[in-house]
C-alpha cells in the first residue's frame, strides 16, 4: 500500500514539539477533522496548537474507506460535502505528496426491489443539490464492472463522487497546517478543560496548561468519554468497523461500490480497500446502556445491522472499566491508549475475501496484504454534533459516523469559523449538540 500503515507511536512526526503557553485556538484531536479545523482556524489569522494524545491520523482518519461522497448523503451534509469536495482538489494541489485523489464516482448495487427503491427515494435530494446521481440498469452496471458474476438489478450511481488514501492524505493536510504556522504536539493528551468561571479559559495537558479563550473538541471515538468527565451527556458510541487491503490484482471497473456483504474502491496501488457490507460490532459499556434510549428508532429501523460484542477490551472508551472521571493531575484513559487499535476478526475477513471472490472470479484468489479495524463515532441519528457546547468556549465536532474523511476539510472550516464567531455558511440546524435534550423526534439519516 502506498504508505506505511497502520501507523505506531513511532512514526510520530510532532512527538517533540514545543507546547505553546497559549493560543486563540486549541484543537483537540489530529484526525482529520481537527486538522482541518486548525489548518481553516490559521487561515483565519488565528494562532493555532493541535493536541494530540497518540498521533497525527493514527484511529479512524487512516483507517476509513477512502471515499469522498456525495452519494446517500444525508441532505444536510449534501452541501458541505459538495464544498468539502472543491476543497479536497485545492488542497491536494497544495501537498507534498500524491494522495491518491481521483474522480472515479461510487455505485452502491441492488439486487432487490426494495433496495433500488430506497435508491430512488433519495434521488430528490440529489437533484435538489444539482447532484449528477442517477439510476442505473442492470446492463449498465455491467458495462461498469464487466466481470461482475451476477448482474444486479441496478444500482445508484454518482460519476462525480472522488476517493483518496487516507493513511496518506491526512498526514498530508496537517504538514500544510504545520507550514502555515500550526503547531502540531503528539502524544499530548488533553486531560480536562482549564475553566474559569464555567467557561473556558485553555486545557490541562499531561506536559501542561495552554491558555486559549476557544476549544474545539474533534476527539472522534473519545469525545464523549471526554465531556461526560466535565458533566456534559453526549450519546455517541463508537463501534467497530474492518477493512482489508488486498495486494495489486486485475481491474474490476473504476468506481468505488457496495454491494450485499462487501464494499470496494480500486487503490493507488493497484490492490483494492475492502470492507464487509454487514454491520459493525457495538461492543457493550456503560455508555452504550446508558444512551440506549436514543439509539431506539435506529434499532427498530434495522435491529440486526449492529452485531453486540458483550463488552470492550480494556481501556476502550466505553469499556466496563474505564474511569469515567478524573482529576486534572491524575492520569487519564487518553493517556493509558495513545492509538485505539481494534484487531479486526479473522472469520469476517475470511468471510469478505469470500464475498469479493465471488463477485468478481475472474480476478483470481485475492490475497490479503493488510487486514485492520476502526472505531467510528457513531450518533443515534447519523449524523454528527458540529455545534457550541454547554460550557462557553468550547465547541464540539464529533459523531460524525463514518462519514468524517470525505467531508472533513469542510466540517474544519465550518468549525474554524464557529470557533471564530463567523457564519459557518451552512445551516447547521440537524447538528446542534441540544437536539437529544430538547424533546425533537428523532429523524435518521436516509437508508441507502
Amino acid at each position: 500500500m502506498s504508505g506505511a500503515f497502520p501507523f505506531d507511536l513511532s512514526d510520530a512526526t510532532y512527538a517533540g514539539a514545543a507546547l505553546p503557553p497559549e493560543a486563540d485556538l486549541v484543537v483537540i484531536g489530529g484526525g482529520v477533522i481537527g486538522i482541518c479545523t486548525a489548518l481553516f482556524a490559521a487561515r483565519g489569522g488565528a494562532r493555532v496548537v493541535v493536541l494530540e494524545k497518540g498521533r497525527v491520523a493514527a484511529e479512524q482518519s487512516s483507517r476509513n474507506w477512502g471515499w469522498i461522497r456525495q452519494q446517500g448523503r444525508d441532505p444536510a451534509e449534501i452541501p458541505i460535502v459538495q464544498e468539502a469536495q472543491k476543497l479536497w482538489q485545492a488542497l491536494a494541489r497544495e501537498t507534498n505528496a500524491d494522495i491518491g485523489l481521483r474522480r472515479a464516482g461510487v455505485t452502491y448495487l441492488g439486487y432487490d426491489a426494495a433496495a433500488m427503491a430506497r435508491y430512488e427515494a433519495w434521488l430528490p435530494h440529489a437533484a435538489e443539490h444539482g447532484l449528477d446521481s442517477r439510476l442505473l440498469s442492470g446492463a449498465e452496471v455491467e458495462k461498469l464492472y464487466p466481470g461482475m458474476a451476477e448482474r444486479p438489478l441496478g444500482a445508484l450511481y454518482t460519476p462525480s463522487d472522488l476517493r483518496a488514501e487516507p493513511w496518506v492524505a491526512v498526514p498530508a493536510l496537517a504538514e500544510i497546517a504545520a507550514r502555515e504556522g500550526v503547531a502540531i504536539v503528539e502524544r499530548c493528551a488533553v486531560r480536562c478543560l482549564d475553566l474559569v468561571g464555567g467557561a473556558v479559559h485553555g486545557v490541562v495537558t499531561e506536559r501542561g496548561r495552554v491558555k486559549a479563550p476557544r476549544v474545539v473538541l474533534a476527539g472522534g471515538a473519545w469525545s464523549a468519554l471526554f465531556l461526560r468527565n466535565h458533566g456534559v451527556p453526549l450519546p455517541q458510541l463508537s463501534v467497530r468497523s474492518q477493512v482489508a487491503a488486498t495486494a495489486p490484482m486485475g481491474d474490476v471497473g473504476a468506481p468505488a461500490g457496495s454491494a450485499p456483504g462487501v464494499a470496494f474502491r480500486r487503490r493507488a496501488d493497484g490492490g483494492y480497500t475492502l470492507a464487509p457490507g454487514f454491520g459493525p460490532d457495538l461492543y457493550v459499556g456503560p455508555d452504550a446502556v446508558r444512551s440506549l434510549r436514543h439509539y431506539i428508532p435506529q434499532l427498530r429501523a434495522d435491529p440486526f445491522f449492529v452485531k453486540l460484542r458483550p463488552a470492550a477490551p480494556r481501556g476502550y472508551p466505553d469499556a466496563w472499566g474505564t474511569a469515567r472521571r478524573w482529576q486534572a493531575d491524575a492520569v487519564t484513559p487518553f493517556e493509558r491508549m495513545r492509538i485505539l487499535d481494534p484487531r479486526p476478526s479473522p472469520r469476517r475477513m475470511a468471510e469478505l475475501k469470500r464475498r469479493f471472490e465471488a463477485l468478481f472470479p475472474g480476478l483470481g484468489p485475492v490475497t490479503f496484504s493488510k487486514t485492520w479495524a476502526g472505531m467510528i463515532d457513531a450518533m443515534p441519528d447519523v449524523v454528527p454534533v458540529v455545534d457550541h457546547a454547554p460550557i462557553p468556549g468550547l465547541i464540539i465536532g464529533t459523531g460524525m459516523s463514518g462519514h468524517g474523511f470525505g467531508i472533513g476539510p469542510a466540517m474544519g472550516r465550518i468549525l474554524a469559523d464557529l470557533a471564530a464567531g463567523r457564519d459557518p455558511g451552512h445551516d447547521l440546524t440537524r447538528f446542534r449538540f441540544d437536539r437529544f435534550t430538547d424533546g425533537s423526534p428523532m429523524i435518521l439519516g436516509p437508508d441507502v
